[in-house]
């Protein structure tokens, strides 16, 4: 019996998808639930799973765009291969293997292809060639978790050989010896910089399709405009400083600089409503609420994670929120709500080394917030010239509803709440001003 594997519809007014990355191999044998495939829309990327176990056979190529519900595989029932455990072991075989103290043994069936590669080498293999060859032979879907857990093939192979080989083992090697003979030995890599006048073409994704389609029309639908300033970092850096070790021991985050960027913007916000608000036909919507997107850098490229309600949040809370959208982000995992509804934007280009830039605005939202690289300059404080880490910020706006009053006010603000983090507890004001009623 075959069952046909559909391409599913990562949200509504989607019609294709871009089949991104296949996880295994043709004809292949996978188990029920195990992840197949990765396909990207013009907003996300969605992992596929095995709707049974069975023997797959690919319908559409990596690169490929497909119509939602087109198949993309058919998987034939089948029972799993010998020395391939089901994905879902039995209690029994859940036991952990107990180790001697002088010798660590291994569950034999979980790491037999491993263990037959440095089994079958008849040559040692040389550190100089090492980084130019490949050690093992990989799956798309091992090779990507390596990748992402940053886990290098030689360390791999190096904590397998610790494991003791025993009979049972041997004898799997003496089975398999021929197969593993004629597998050819792979190749060295050779480099594609420096000399060479060979190129290459590689499909432009979905997503940074989109991207690029919404970058270029900001430019051409917004009158955008960006105004600059620059923050004294002393005063945070000194808290950070001073608190980072109980905030993390507390709050089991770190204290970033994100958290009081967000809130002194929330706060400017609230004073400046008209940076927090939109354009819809021939209408201004206000927002009394400030939903914050933060820009990261993912995989498949620039994506736009939104904090809700960021203004009812506590450092501590954008913080965790902060770290969870990342994650997810780096992990292709974000969904489309997560990336949907924002009202204004930060971005921060000085994790990259960035001095200084004009962000451009992420519609239908009206302005975003660049941060850049902390360096110390020399800047003037009471007649005296002293050396503070200081920040360029950057505020790029839509003209058509932001006036130089309220851009300018706004930065301003921001830049007053981050060099006098008090003012965030007052709604940006001096807390004298709020004793005075003023």
């Amino acid at each position: 019996m075959a069952t046909e594997i559909k391409a599913p519809s990562p949200g509504e007014s989607i019609n294709e998808v871009q089949l991104a990355n296949w996880l295994v191999e043709d004809g292949s044998y996978v188990n029920e639930d195990q992840e197949i495939a990765e396909i990207d829309s013009d907003k996300a990327t969605l992992s596929i799973s095995a709707e049974v176990a069975g023997i797959i056979h690919f319908k559409a190529a990596e690169g490929d765009t497909i119509e939602v519900g087109a198949v993309i595989a058919i998987i034939e029932a089948a029972a799993a291969p010998a020395g391939q455990k089901d994905s879902k072991p039995k209690a029994s075989e859940e036991k952990p293997v107990e180790k001697s103290p002088e010798k660590e043994e291994k569950p034999a069936e979980e790491v037999k292809k491993e263990i037959e590669k440095p089994i079958a080498k008849e040559e040692p293999v040389q550190s100089d060639s090492a980084d130019k060859e490949s050690l093992l032979k990989l799956s798309p879907l091992a090779r990507k978790i390596m990748q992402a857990e940053q886990i290098d093939e030689k360390d791999l192979l190096n904590f397998f050989k610790q494991f003791r080989v025993e009979a049972k083992d041997v004898n799997f090697f003496k089975e398999h010896k021929g197969e593993l003979k004629s597998q050819p030995k792979p190749k060295a890599e050779a480099s594609s910089w420096g000399g060479s006048r060979e190129h290459n073409k590689k499909k432009m994704s979905m997503l940074r399709k989109k991207l690029a389609q919404r970058l270029v029309a900001v430019k051409s639908e917004t009158a955008m405009l960006t105004t600059f300033n620059e923050v004294n970092m002393t005063p945070i850096m000194e808290i950070r400083k001073k608190y980072k070790e109980i905030f993390k021991k507390e709050h089991d985050v770190n204290l970033g600089f994100m958290s009081f960027f967000s809130k002194a913007v929330t706060e400017a916000l609230q004073q400046f409503p008209q940076v927090n608000a939109q354009i819809d036909g021939d209408d201004i919507v206000f927002y009394d609420y400030a939903d914050i997107s933060i820009a990261v850098s993912g995989p498949k490229g620039l994506v736009v994670p939104v904090i809700r309600n960021a203004e009812t949040l506590s450092l501590a809370e954008i913080e965790k929120e902060v770290k969870r959208l990342a994650t997810k982000a780096r992990d292709n995992k974000l969904s489309l709500d997560e990336m949907t509804g924002g009202t204004f934007t930060i971005t921060n280009g000085g994790v990259f080394g960035s001095m200084l830039s004009t962000p451009i605005i992420n519609p239908p939202q009206s302005a975003i917030l660049g941060m850049h690289n902390i360096v110390e300059r020399p800047i003037a404080v009471n007649g005296k010239v002293e050396i503070h880490p200081i920040m360029y910020i950057a505020l790029s706006y839509d003209h058509r509803i932001i006036d130089g009053r309220e851009s300018v006010g706004f930065l301003v603000k921001v830049k007053e709440m981050l060099e006098d983090p008090t003012r965030m507890l007052f709604g940006a004001k001096e807390p004298i001003e709020v004793l005075l009623g003023l």
